[in-house]
């Protein structure tokens, strides 16, 4: 039995989210159909690093699978996949990895990316894959605010409501921002993260860019574990999984 890691990107406005749901566009569904189709029918169950939510996009997901293949080469995986894929997902890298690699249990940290266009019309041609606010936003401030999300924090206040998780304790890692002509990019590594919990760090950094909340408030919004004190929760579409790295492959 092989054990196959798959780095994968994604565009995902035009899906469901990763979990493969009966009826609905999924991304899961769509690896693991191509995936069966060049194994001869072999059933396939594709483990990734966590779900990512309807319209999230990805640079860097990563997932594996056992297969009983054995005629593939391990280098001719990314084509033979793509081959059968639609065009919104592509098969970076593949690579054989020990039996007990775990796509999602094995990880040691995530680093996702939220892109906001800052200008004042936006943009025709990447408005699926940026979220857009016209008002001027005070990019230093969000630069200090940024910094208080680093470390190991309780965010139950930064996460949705329904959310699974039996602890809302998580470490952020590093925490970035940073300006690109008209656009803020948030950047967060962290050991994991609760549901929701990058976009809603992204929209209270908004409430500060806006001066709606200031840069020092940030940990005592923590500390008070209140949803209803962090900002809202921007959209999926601004969202990507940057890369997955891990303890051992």
């Amino acid at each position: 039995m092989r054990n196959i890691k798959l780095i994968i990107e994604y565009d995902g406005k035009s899906f469901n989210g990763w979990q493969k749901q009966p009826n609905k566009l999924n991304i899961q569904g769509e690896i693991e159909n191509a995936i069966k189709e060049i194994t001869k029918d072999e059933e396939i169950n594709l483990i990734a690093s966590g779900r990512t939510d309807a319209g999230v996009h990805s640079f860097g997901q990563t997932a594996n699978f056992k297969t009983e293949n054995d005629t593939i080469p391990i280098e001719k995986f990314p084509v033979a996949i793509n081959s059968k894929l639609k065009k919104s997902i592509v098969i970076k890298s593949a690579e054989e990895v020990d039996e007990r690699f775990h796509s999602r249990y094995c990880v040691k940290s995530k680093t996702y990316r939220y892109i906001i266009n800052n200008s004042e019309n936006g943009s025709a041609i990447y408005r699926g894959l940026e979220y857009h606010i016209p008002q001027k936003l005070d990019v230093e401030e969000m630069k200090k605010a940024i910094k208080y999300f680093e470390g190991e924090h309780d965010f139950k206040g930064f996460k949705a409501s329904g959310t699974s998780s039996k602890s809302s304790v998580r470490t952020i890692y590093k925490a970035d921002l940073r300006q690109e002509g008209e656009r803020i990019v948030i950047e967060l590594t962290g050991s994991g993260f609760l549901y929701n919990m990058v976009r809603i760090i992204a929209g209270t950094l908004v409430d500060v860019g806006l001066g709606k909340t200031k840069a020092n408030d940030i940990s005592s919004i923590i500390e008070a574990k209140d949803r209803k004190l962090a900002g809202k929760t921007l959209p999926p579409h601004g969202l990507y999984l940057l890369k997955v790295e891990y303890e051992n492959k």
